[in-house]
């Protein structure tokens, strides 16, 4: 279980005991199957992490709805690989790290809350990039990017730390949208419709 859910999950079977209390039998069910949803919503599974030393794991579970090679970004210089995974509410939420490296940049953007469907989220909706940097000098950048229902970007590591491939590292609560930009040499291992798996999914390989 994510820890950040515990006061979600503490509201929610409060309200349900006062509805028992109460005697308000529909609602307590209502409640019930609510705290249940919230309990669920939290879950934090083990993963598998691949071994391969340039695998790049997908840091989200959902979809894959880009992936494709730019010439620029708002976060990048020059070309680069952009893949973005869009996470319904029925997804996992935690997130967690692509690639053993050290976190050079952490940069938080307070935004807009736009379906993160949208292309224009990317840019407008509240946003918290990450750029790491490989022992060989690889740059990835992957942004947190909070959608019409989630209003809340949790991020645990900080500018400096080593962080491991499959590590978690935070959560975006109740649906929302992650984009990763990898180098342009990387080899692309998914393609948009792509069901993922955070921690276990290879997006792509550095060459």
């Amino acid at each position: 279980m994510e820890k950040a859910g515990y006061p979600f999950i503490l509201i929610c079977a409060l309200v349900t005991v006062l509805f028992t209390f109460f005697g308000i039998s529909v609602l307590a069910v209502l409640s019930l199957l609510c705290t249940a949803f919230v309990c669920w919503f939290f879950r934090d599974p083990e993963r598998i992490i691949p071994q391969d030393a340039n695998a790049l794991v997908s840091p989200a579970d959902g979809k894959i709805i880009i992936a494709e090679a730019i010439e620029n970004s708002p976060f990048t210089q020059g070309p680069s690989i952009k893949i973005s995974i869009f996470m319904s509410i029925f997804n996992v939420h935690v997130n967690r790290i692509p690639c053993k490296a050290k976190v050079v940049g952490i940069d938080y953007y307070p935004g807009k809350f736009f379906s993160a469907h949208l292309d224009k989220a990317s840019k407008e909706n509240e946003h918290n990039v990450l750029f790491l940097e490989t022992e060989k000098g690889d740059k990835i950048c992957f942004v947190q990017i909070a959608g019409l229902i989630a209003r809340r970007i949790v991020c645990r590591i900080n500018k400096g730390d080593l962080v491991e491939r499959g590590q978690r590292f935070g959560l975006i609560r109740f649906g929302s949208r992650l984009d990763v930009y990898l180098p342009a040499g990387a080899r692309l291992n998914v393609s948009v419709g792509d069901k993922v798996s955070s921690g276990e999914t290879v997006l792509g390989y550095l060459l």
